[in-house]
């Protein structure tokens, strides 16, 4: 790692994490935001939150436990957990007024209701009692916390029942699992002209003494236990990594518990058995709602389209000339793909051509995250079948994403595909494709450089960018990355591959970086114009930062699109008053990676899948790729330009990292719908 930096001019990661999580609940609440969409967010809020006890939440608590010892050299506010719990606390409290006070009176002005809890109409007790009895009842499976053997253990994230029984004059507490991963988790039913929503929660709650006829119950609650989701990989050279893999997945969700989420007014006496019964020592206890899983939201059972986003439709793109490949065109000029807002079907196309080029010898791609029914594996496989060589490089690593990956490996081999796993302790997150083509006695390359995974499903909703390109000297050195890929070992010496034209983590890229910035430095110094404007996912490499804060001392001008974690702290005087940080949640997922140099007017441009963290620069590799195309330049100018000027779904981060919004007269710009207005011109 480069020079040391100061600790105390950074926001933490975690606390900027859950400011980025409150700015999705911000367009729950937001009134102007469709209805169904605002139950979206919703759900992606809870979804976020999941992932954040799974991930972060063990981490915190480690280092909490760690920093209090004298002997390790490891230092953690104090209050820190304390202020993230209590960010959390405050959230879900505004999410319950949202969902209550605002979602639920929305729904019924459309005569849809969405049945809260304990007022369930008479009218539906005969039809919610039919469905419990015919389809629920065959899957509930109740077990007493007190006599349950040490092999009982609540799933990871799964729902639960904790019910307070007096039965033959003796206490008993019962769990009982709801049922949400076999059945909707909402039942859907319509009485004249209104429709009814129930959770599928309450349809059990309101049926317990159909399962407890002998007993009293006086007490019912909610809860769910959430684990951790790391896995343990040992030495790279120990075995086969798909199988250690596979091995640790079947553990991963028997990790211990991060938190137990439950219904207020569970009595002290019980806690104390669940703590005991449960292993919930070194779990954080927090005190929920009724209803827990409203990731679950996602799947509610209303589509009507005058309460959702207007439909885009997606733009064909580069329109199909008949007679003419698009390899041809790609020889012709660079393309760029700008997914969701363009079709993904040219970049399937690039795949399927390639599989059945009688020109196109050897295929070579990274694949990071595969879609569950990959079209793109499937070209793979059919090239390998029409004697092609096919090298692809499966991330096994892909948090959440292992099993998928594992399952198409193994299909990708069985069809004569020769696959390669990273090291384990590196990712390859870079998102590169090439083809070679022997055309009479020389071979001419094909590529495509990518923000994002090479995932038709994650296109539908994640803004990325994909470079087509028969640049010869970019895809030379593409090669050369994947020749070294291939040898699985990590680089020692970063000067053993030189890269003139691409940024590769582990060998140039955050040199090159840090060059770029630099030059703009010295422009700032002798009184030119000097600015840099990036778009990241997440920004928190210490040493970048710190390069971005000198620069803005010697008065580059920093314009910073930072959709999720911020550690620079924009707008501090004698540090980063030069620098603006916006946020942008809209209908997409903001996920692509940009890089504008000023340098004197001749403005370099780079693309990537590199975000700004420690993992991305230290402990992944990842391709940046610069753009030639004068026409692709001003695009990518323009989408970032129309990006800066949103006024309705961008909000500025002030250096208490809150989210504040653009108060203006001018008129409503939405960056999103903008872009798309442009790229159909």
């Amino acid at each position: 790692m480069p020079e040391t930096v100061l600790e105390n001019v950074f926001y933490d990661r975690d606390l900027s994490w859950l400011s980025f999580n409150e700015r999705v609940l911000q367009e729950a609440e937001r009134e102007s935001v469709p209805l169904l969409e605002r139950i979206k967010f919703l759900s992606i809020y809870s979804s976020n939150l999941d992932e954040f006890y799974r991930v972060r939440m063990p981490v915190l608590l480690a280092l909490t436990k760690l920093s209090k010892k004298e002997t390790n050299n490891i230092h953690l506010e104090e209050d820190l957990l304390t202020e993230v719990n209590t960010a959390i606390r405050n959230h879900q409290q505004q999410y319950g007024q949202i969902l209550k006070s605002g979602i639920i009176p929305q729904l019924q002005k459309n005569k849809i209701n969405f049945v809260y809890g304990n007022d369930v109409p008479d009218a539906l007790n005969p039809i919610i009692s039919s469905y419990f009895l015919s389809q629920v009842l065959a899957f509930l499976q109740p077990v007493n916390l007190a006599e349950a053997k040490s092999s009982f253990f609540p799933n990871n994230n799964e729902l639960y029942f904790l019910i307070n029984l007096i039965q033959n004059e003796k206490e008993e507490t019962i769990i009982l699992n709801i049922p949400s991963n076999n059945l909707p988790r909402f039942y859907k039913t319509t009485i004249g002209e209104e429709t009814f929503i129930v959770f599928l929660d309450d349809i059990v709650r309101s049926n317990l003494d159909v399962l407890f006829k002998e007993g009293e119950i006086v007490g019912c609650f909610s809860f769910k236990i959430t684990r951790t989701a790391e896995i343990d990989l040992k030495d790279e050279y120990a075995g086969n990594l798909a199988d250690q893999i596979e091995k640790q997945l079947q553990k991963r969700d028997f990790g211990f518990a991060t938190r137990f989420l439950h219904q207020p007014g569970i009595p002290e006496a019980t806690m104390k058995l669940v703590a005991k019964k449960l292993s919930l020592k070194n779990a954080n206890v927090v005190e929920g709602g009724r209803y827990h899983n409203l990731k679950d939201l996602f799947s509610f059972p209303v589509n009507i389209p005058k309460l959702s986003n207007p439909e885009w439709p997606k733009i064909n793109y580069p329109t199909i000339i008949k007679g003419k490949s698009l390899y041809e065109e790609i020889l012709e000029k660079d393309m760029l793909i700008n997914p969701p807002y363009q079709s993904y079907d040219s970049v399937l196309r690039f795949f399927n051509e390639a599989a059945i080029d009688v020109q196109v010898e050897e295929i070579y791609i990274t694949l990071y995250r595969v879609a569950s029914d990959s079209k793109i594996v499937n070209a793979l496989i059919s090239a390998a079948k029409n004697g092609k060589k096919v090298f692809v490089l499966v991330e096994l690593k892909a948090r959440f994403d292992e099993a998928n990956n594992i399952k198409w490996a193994k299909k990708m081999k069985e069809a004569g595909v020769e696959i390669s796993y990273s090291v384990t302790a590196l990712k390859v997150h870079a998102k590169i494709a090439l083809v070679k083509r022997k055309v009479g006695l020389r071979y001419i390359y094909s590529g495509l450089f990518a923000t994002g995974n090479f995932n038709e499903a994650t296109a539908n909703f994640y803004t990325d960018h994909v470079l087509m390109t028969a640049h010869q000297g970019m895809l030379r050195e593409m090669e050369l990355l994947f020749i070294f890929l291939a040898k699985r070992i990590k680089p020692t010496d970063p000067d053993l591959i030189q890269f003139n034209y691409l940024l590769v983590a582990q060998f140039n890229l955050q040199q090159r970086f840090i060059a770029l910035i630099h030059r703009e430095i010295l422009h700032a110094k002798k009184g030119e114009k000097a600015s840099i404007t990036i778009k990241l996912n997440n920004l928190e490499e210490k040493v970048l930062i710190a390069k971005l804060y000198e620069a803005s001392q010697a008065g580059v001008k920093i314009e910073l699109i930072v959709r999720g974690i911020c550690r620079l702290i924009p707008g501090v005087k004698g540090m980063s008053e030069n620098i603006k940080v916006r946020r942008i949640v809209d209908r997409y997922l903001e996920h692509g990676r940009v890089f504008v140099f000023h340098n004197q007017g001749d403005e370099e441009i780079y693309l990537g899948s590199a975000d700004w963290m420690n993992r991305n620069i230290y402990r992944r590799i990842e391709v940046c790729f610069p753009i030639f195309d004068e026409a692709i330049k001003k695009e990518i100018k323009s989408m970032i330009k129309l990006q800066l000027e949103d006024n309705v779904q961008a909000v500025l981060l002030n250096d208490k990292m809150i989210n504040i919004p653009i108060v203006t007269k001018q008129e409503p710009k939405q960056s999103q719908y903008r872009i798309y207005q442009l790229l159909k011109q």
